[in-house]
């Protein structure tokens, strides 16, 4: 993959991502679990939502001191894009469905997730540093040895319960979202990986935080 390549897949997937997290949001369905929290922190505090993730951001980034994680330039650039680009996308959302029906809500949903599992391969597959979350998930799993499908699963919890204590929208979005992303992760990998990371030998040599990423994709299929 050229240099050119990797940084427009990374730039486009992250622009991806944060809209797919305002479709969920602007359905008013439950988002996904750090969105959660997100929202949560929003109507607690009042402050922008595009201010929230990225100060949820830096202070994840600042636990992986401790975990031994090193940033990479998509790292930053996840933090910048994503909390740049949500204000807007959710803006753009309530311009064009302002009183979205039951049948628009349940495409935004579907539609948002499989927007945010390719969003996710393309911006992960391009290996230029995980995104602030990810690299928590991967910081967790090399210090304790836990498998990924636990760890994931204890930080999503956690999040989803906070951000549901402060006011977050938890719904069945969000349980669709947890089973629904990993299919689409793993099968978006093939495409949006450099080298083809959708089979096993392929994901065992990847860099963690695509291992991580596809893993949890599997246990998501199996559970």
């Amino acid at each position: 993959m050229s240099p050119t390549r990797r940084v427009l897949q990374l730039l486009l997937g992250l622009l991806a991502f944060a809209w797919s997290m305002a479709m969920l949001l602007h359905a008013g369905m439950g988002g996904m679990p750090w969105d959660v929290l997100h929202q949560g922190v929003v109507r607690s505090t009042g402050l922008p939502f595009g201010v929230v993730v990225a100060a949820t951001s830096v202070l994840v980034l600042l636990a992986w001191i401790p975990l031994r994680q090193r940033p990479g330039v998509g790292t930053v650039a996840n933090v910048v894009v994503i909390a740049a680009a949500i204000g807007p996308s959710l803006a753009a959302l309530g311009a064009l469905l302002p009183e979205p029906g039951v049948v628009t809500r349940v495409a935004l949903v579907v539609g948002g997730i499989v927007l945010n599992g390719v969003a996710t391969a393309a911006y992960v597959g391009v290996r230029l540093g995980p995104g602030p979350r990810d690299g928590l998930l991967t910081g967790l799993v090399a210090r304790t040895g836990w498998s990924v499908r636990l760890v994931k699963t204890l930080i999503e919890l956690v999040v989803v319960l906070a951000g549901w204590a402060l006011g977050g929208t938890l719904g069945w979005a969000t349980i669709a979202y947890a089973f629904g992303v990993g299919p689409v992760v793993q099968a978006s990998v093939r495409w949006l990986a450099p080298t083809g990371l959708g089979d096993a030998r392929s994901v065992r040599r990847a860099d963690p935080p695509v291992r991580a990423t596809v893993a949890s994709g599997e246990h998501n299929r199996g559970a």
